[in-house]
């Protein structure tokens, strides 16, 4: 396969280069290692420091002037209408750049729902403020009891009237710390089948009886939250698309880019600054000349790399002649998940004992504690957006046309 550009393809990849380059602040610029900002856009953005807030609304202005906020959105929505090949582009500088996306679920998830199943009201209401970061949401789908089996959710609304009253608990609701908003499931039929009964609803975080508490995960990050409803009240006008349709409704995405070129990215570069220093400056520090078996482990990681790459290649090929990416996306996100634990894992071995420094600050640490660091961050990538061994199931049942049970 030719996976090089087309003329116009290579045109944009230049555009969107030439934009990073001469529009992305300072504050979120990769450092000298070729680490990204530690800086967060989305606490940027609500900071009462201009150094933070300033670079914040700098970065959210540039991208909205040209749609880019939410590239895959409908021009007349305010986004920039790009094809797929555009998109898959446009991420992947993005990622290689280490430059931050604006609006997280908002843009990925609730805007397309809105597009296709909201009110006129809605959308005039919360699409605007999506794209020029003004409200950042938070998901909330997964409960407790409910995660790859995410229809038995059990958090329950009751018409009340002109309202519903939301009683139930979340969990391992990203950024819901930093939400203004949240979307969420909720059983509004109990006596429905499961992926019916489901309603879709839209709450203010503000709301009285909603609580956010923090999970701080084994190395010691703030991502996810326990989010819970003690008799929230939700007015009827939040509902998305009709009652107990909600399960059909959150599956909207658009003509949204799958290929997860921000995992290939990611992995290229990583096994990449793990090479380069391991002949450079941290050359006393590798074991590679010492175990040269590891040196085969690292060769291994480069070429799962460039696999990586070709998976995220092939689905977005797909999406660019019009097919929907069914298997192929569980494939890839299954290999890109147990490749960032493998890559972890290798970083650790090459540098031995130092790979017990978790301080990035410490002088000693290996490249700022970075593999250290991911061999623990990486425990979830098999668990979280679908276990490995439902991606399994899914490239059993529909790729390989295996009997289920």
């Amino acid at each position: 396969m030719d996976w090089n550009d087309s003329p116009e393809q290579a045109n944009f990849r230049t555009e969107v280069k030439e934009f990073i380059d001469g529009n992305l602040p300072k504050r979120y610029q990769r450092d000298e290692l070729g680490f990204p900002s530690d800086a967060s856009w989305v606490e940027d953005r609500r900071s009462a420091d201009d150094t933070e807030s300033g670079p914040a609304r700098n970065w959210a202005d540039a991208l909205g002037d040209r749609g880019w906020v939410a590239p895959q959105w409908p021009k007349e929505y305010g986004g920039a209408g790009l094809t797929t090949i555009e998109q898959f582009i446009f991420n992947m500088e993005m990622t290689d750049a280490g430059a931050p996306s604006i609006g997280g679920s908002g843009v990925a998830m609730l805007g397309p729902t809105l597009i296709v199943h909201g009110t006129e009201d809605q959308k005039k209401q919360h699409l605007p403020k999506i794209l020029n970061g003004e409200v950042v949401w938070a998901q909330g789908y997964s409960e407790p009891g409910s995660g790859s089996d995410l229809a038995s959710l059990q958090t329950r609304a009751v018409r009340d009237g002109d309202e519903y009253t939301l009683n139930g608990q979340k969990i391992w609701t990203s950024g819901a710390h930093n939400a203004d908003w949240f979307f969420a499931l909720a059983r509004t039929d109990p006596d429905a089948p499961k992926h019916r009964g489901i309603s879709f609803l839209l709450m203010d975080g503000k709301t009285p009886g909603l609580s956010v508490r923090p999970l701080i995960d084994m190395g010691w990050g703030h991502v996810f939250n326990e989010t819970f409803f003690e008799d929230v009240k939700v007015p009827a006008e939040n509902r998305v698309g009709e009652e107990n349709r909600g399960w059909y409704v959150g599956a909207t995405l658009l003509d949204f880019e799958r290929s997860n070129i921000t995992g290939a990215v990611t992995a290229r570069r990583s096994i990449s600054r793990l090479i380069e220093y391991a002949q450079g400056d941290g050359s006393q520090r590798s074991r590679l000349d010492e175990f040269p078996n590891l040196k085969y482990e690292v060769a291994d990681r480069f070429i799962e790399s460039e696999v990586m790459f070709n998976f995220s290649f092939r689905i977005v090929s797909m999406q660019g002649r019009g097919l929907i990416p069914n298997y192929e996306a569980s494939t890839s996100k299954l290999f890109n998940s147990e490749l960032s634990q493998r890559l972890a894992n290798t970083g650790v071995k090459t540098f031995g004992l130092y790979s017990n420094l978790w301080d990035e600050t410490d002088s000693r640490s290996v490249l700022k504690a970075s593999f250290t660091q991911s061999y623990v961050s990486s425990v979830s990538a098999t668990i979280a957006a679908g276990t490995s061994e439902i991606q399994r199931n899914i490239i059993a049942t529909r790729g390989l046309g295996l009997p289920r049970g």
